[in-house]
């Protein structure tokens, strides 16, 4: 296939928020237009809005030329997760970047294209190797305007191209979507069953809502169901934290993953960035090789993050933490510390410095009530279904997205038609995980 190299400016407007364009904490509010940034990127370079901040009228009116239209693309382009992509394959409204962030507009190509080729292994090289090194690393927007992209000269090859892609981003955005689902379904479950009491009593209705015996617990300072406990969460559940592993023994490749706090993300490990180890250190915990079904929580920045491991031979670094105990409780304290009051503490815990850092035995000292076995494991026995099939939605994600970085370079270079892409898509196969702890 035929290509010619242009620069990035040739395809696209870049534009950006500068000098007095920018924005402070007091130019945000509760609703209005959105203002996009990091945080709003997932690992898998797509728009995670959950948390989205909103901006001034007055500021967002003030800078026309990032406004985000649909199918504009957004680079990250200062901090730690410089390089995060996403494409705006949606609506959005009223909506602009946030000044850590760069806006790519009006694409005379197929925009598809272009963010593919940004995601791409060379584009991911690019904007991290032309980054500056610093503690606040940023890319240039004049070194980003120069970058070379490979553009085929046939244009319905680069449609080809981008609806092979689409394919498996669509998928993985639809797992993403239904492990939201579950994930909802199962806090909910623990809401009605821990926070209102109305797990099924003997008859199978709700407990405290059917006249369930209640009694008032002074150190939680609330009732509770008679029958029930309140010790501190360290009787039942522990949390370890990882390996300090020698940098000098990481490679390229290697049988082993090491999972650090980056991999860590809310729901779900990802595990594109790693660096491996052949050997297992002789001094290393049991605990540290990774299971599938295993909960991690971070203990560095963003701190209270969980996820489950969803693969095998995998290594746990420091300041990643790993629920201990029997596997009802290790479930049922999943549930506890992902409540919103519960987040708060932890980060309250670990803040006072600049990089927030939770204590593993802080983290687990306060009073909790403690159901009844019975109760206990009626709970795992109906959310343990739920949360197998995220794990395997997030294995298949992991399975989708190393089938998308293999398809990449060679139907960009030609070396695979978008024939031959669809039958590898067909043939992919769904891989299946039992959900197992301990």
């Amino acid at each position: 296939m035929e290509t010619k190299i242009v620069a990035l400016s040739e395809l696209c407007k870049i534009s950006g928020r500068v000098g007095w364009k920018g924005y402070t904490v007091d130019d945000l509010r509760e609703d209005g237009p959105l203002v996009i940034g990091a945080n709003d990127i997932d690992s898998n370079h797509q728009l995670d809005l959950k948390e989205v901040k909103h901006i001034s009228r007055e500021k967002y009116e003030e800078s026309p030329e990032i406004m985000i239209d649909k199918y504009d693309i957004l680079i990250v382009k200062v901090g730690s997760t410089i390089g995060k992509v996403a494409i705006v394959d949606q609506d959005l409204g009223e909506a602009c970047i946030n000044p850590n962030t760069v806006l790519l507009k009006n694409c005379k190509i197929n925009p598809f294209y272009v963010y593919y080729t940004l995601i791409s292994s060379y584009g991911q090289s690019f904007l991290l190797n032309n980054s500056s090194a610093s503690a606040q690393p940023a890319l240039n927007q004049t070194t980003l305007k120069e970058m070379p992209i490979h553009l085929p000269a046939d244009e319905n090859w680069i449609n080809n191209i981008t609806t092979s892609l689409n394919r498996i981003n669509n998928k993985i955005k639809l797992n993403n979507r239904i492990n939201r689902e579950l994930e909802a379904m199962a806090k909910t479950l623990y809401d009605y069953w821990f926070v209102q009491f109305d797990f099924p009593n003997e008859q199978g209705k709700p407990y405290k809502s059917s006249g369930g015996k209640m009694v008032y617990n002074a150190e939680l300072k609330r009732e509770i169901p008679e029958g029930w406990e309140v010790k501190p969460i360290n009787t039942k559940v522990k949390i370890g934290s990882g390996f300090p592993f020698n940098s000098d023994d990481y490679s390229d490749t290697g049988k082993y993953k090491i999972i650090t706090i980056k991999n860590v993300q809310e729901g779900y490990l990802e595990t594109s960035s790693v660096d491996y180890v052949s050997f297992l250190p002789n001094n290393i915990s049991a605990f540290c090789i990774l299971k599938e079904g295993d909960i991690l929580m971070s203990l560095t920045g963003n701190v209270g993050r969980m996820c489950f491991v969803d693969q095998s031979n995998l290594l746990l670094n420091q300041r990643v933490g790993k629920l201990l105990g029997e596997k009802d409780f290790v479930t049922y304290a999943y549930f506890f510390f992902k409540r919103p009051e519960n987040q708060k503490r932890l980060e309250k815990i670990a803040g006072g410095s600049s990089q927030a850092n939770l204590s593993p035995i802080d983290a687990v000292k306060d009073k909790f009530p403690i159901p009844t076995a019975s109760v206990l494991n009626n709970f795992t026995q109906l959310v343990n279904p739920l949360l197998n099939q995220i794990l395997i939605k997030n294995q298949e994600n992991q399975h989708l997205t190393a089938l998308r970085d293999w398809l990449l370079p060679m139907l960009m270079n030609g070396q695979v038609t978008g024939n031959e892409a669809e039958e590898s898509l067909s043939m992919a196969a769904e891989p299946s995980v039992e959900y197992k702890k301990g």
